[in-house]
This record gives structure tokens, sequence and C-alpha cells, in this order.
């Protein structure tokens, strides 16, 4: 490789070859895509085998979620460094250019290789990680509007309920002094209000305790029980839900952390990959000169 001479000024002297050089650019990103898209076919069969629709045979999603980031970087340094490394060696060698500009343009070819394989391979995989980022954030979407949803559809489903934004408060004007006689007189009405008393309390986070013993009446008249064999009946039942609304919010709150593992390790891999990539070219095109 021709070496710049020293003591000789070319100031104002400008070359008529540009330093960007898009074949070998675009033939390490073309390299780099395919690369990165069989890796990750082979990650997705992979994948795929660890989860079952069968109980107790599927890993857990925390562990599905780290292993598919894990691969995710692999994929990003293997198609990296082979993208970079194709793009130095398929450059054209510079003559009359100093050693430290021939590495500068070297770690810019393999950087503008891995940017634009980058973006091709988001373009092409797009929505799915943008469904796997965005997964957490969704199941914790649909937690907080469990309540709302399922108002709604306790209404719908009885001719005649009251609407829905006041039919709890509607029942409580409504609620005759005597409710274990109503609830023997109009079964499918004490139903539906005890369901419109739960849905409340999930919808503001507890179930008052009037409303407690107004349910333990109903029960005790319909399952013809004592009445504290009723509240211990509702009581149980009460804690029920609850655990059931801790669990989706644990499993969301699971999600929500997987999916921000997923997107930490990804813009590390993203910016090694980078790394990666801009020392690759350099290899390889010392490599083309030598």
């Amino acid at each position: 490789m021709a070496n710049y001479t020293t003591g000789v000024s070319d100031v104002g002297v400008e070359s008529n070859v540009p330093a960007l050089s898009w074949g070998p650019i675009i033939g390490g990103a073309a390299a780099a895509c395919a690369i990165s898209l069989i890796l990750l076919l082979l990650g997705s069969g992979v994948g795929l085998t660890m989860v079952s629709p069968w109980g107790g045979e599927s890993a857990s999603f925390t562990t599905v979620s780290v292993t598919a980031a894990i691969w995710f970087v692999i994929v990003q340094w293997l198609s990296s460094a082979l993208g970079g490394y194709l793009t130095g060696r398929l450059r054209t060698k510079w003559a009359g250019v100093h050693t430290d500009e021939v590495f500068f343009r070297d770690t810019a070819h393999g950087f503008l290789s891995w940017a634009l394989a980058t973006v091709v391979v988001a373009g092409l995989a797009g929505s799915a990680f943008s469904s796997l980022l965005g997964g957490g954030a969704q199941v914790a979407s649909s937690v907080a509007t469990t309540a709302t949803v399922g108002a709604a559809a306790t209404a719908a489903g009885s001719d005649a309920a009251p609407d829905p934004a006041t039919g709890y408060f509607t029942d409580m004007l409504l609620r005759p002094q005597d409710g274990a006689a109503r609830a023997q007189s109009d079964d499918a009405a004490a139903a539906a209000e005890v369901s419109r008393i739960l849905v409340q309390g999930a919808a503001k986070g507890e179930v008052v305790e009037a409303d407690r013993a107004y349910i333990a009446t109903i029960v005790a008249s319909r399952a013809n029980i004592p009445a504290g064999e009723a509240r211990a009946r509702v009581d149980q039942v009460l804690q029920q839900i609850e655990d059931a609304k801790n669990a989706a919010l644990k499993a969301a709150d699971d999600a929500r952390k997987s999916a921000a593992t997923v997107a930490l390790l990804g813009a590390l891999s993203l910016l090694i990959g980078a790394f990666v990539a801009s020392a690759a070219a350099a290899l390889g095109g010392r490599q083309r000169d030598e």
C-alpha cells in the first residue's frame, strides 16, 4: 500500500475518487441480512420446541424470553462480523492514502454495512419484534381494563340488568330490607345483583362490609345454609377473586420485566454489533491490502 508522502503539501488538491464505496457496503449488508434471517429461522425452530400447549411441558415465559434475547445477541454478532469482514475485503485498494485514513474508511464502511443490514432486517421482522417488546404493555393494559369489560359483559348478559355505569348504585338504592325473600322470589335478579357487586368490588379493589353481608344473606337463602357458613363461603370466594387478580398482576409484571430485559439486551447487542462490524471491516481491509 502506498503511504502518504510527508513533506509534500497537497492542500487544495481533491481526489476524483470517492472515499465511499457503496458496492462493498451493499454486498456486506446483503450477506449480513441473509445470515441473520437464516439464524433467526433456526432460532425460531428451536424456540418452538420449548413451548407446548400441554400443561407442564412448556418452558416459562421468562425462560423463553431470555433465551430469545441471548440468541438475538448471537445472531447480531455473527452476522455483523461476516458482513463487516466482507465489506473490508471486497473494497478496492486506496492508493496514496495514509494508513490512518485507510483504517478510518474501513471502519466507516463496516459501520455503514451494519447500519444498512440492521435497517433491512428490522423492516422485515419489525412486526414480530414490536410484538415481543409490546407484550408486557399489552398484558398490563388488558389487566387494567378487565373490570370495565367484565361490567359491560355482565350487563349485556342479563336483559333486566341496569346501565353498567350506574347498575351497582341503582341496586343500592333499590336494595330490599329482606334480601333473603328477594333471593327466593327472583333468583335471576339476585344473581345479577351479586355479579354487579363483585364487578364493582374488583374495580375498587375491595368489597365493602355492607355488600359482603348482603351477599352472605342471599347465599344463605339460596343455598339453604346457616348465616355463618354463608359468610365463610362469601369470604372464600372473595379471597379467590383477590388471588386471581394478584396472579394476573404478577403475570403482567413478569411480562413487563421480560420485555424490558429483551429491549435492553437488544440495544446492547446492536451497539456491540456495530463495533464488531467496524472491527471486522478494518481486519478485512488490512488483509486485502496485504
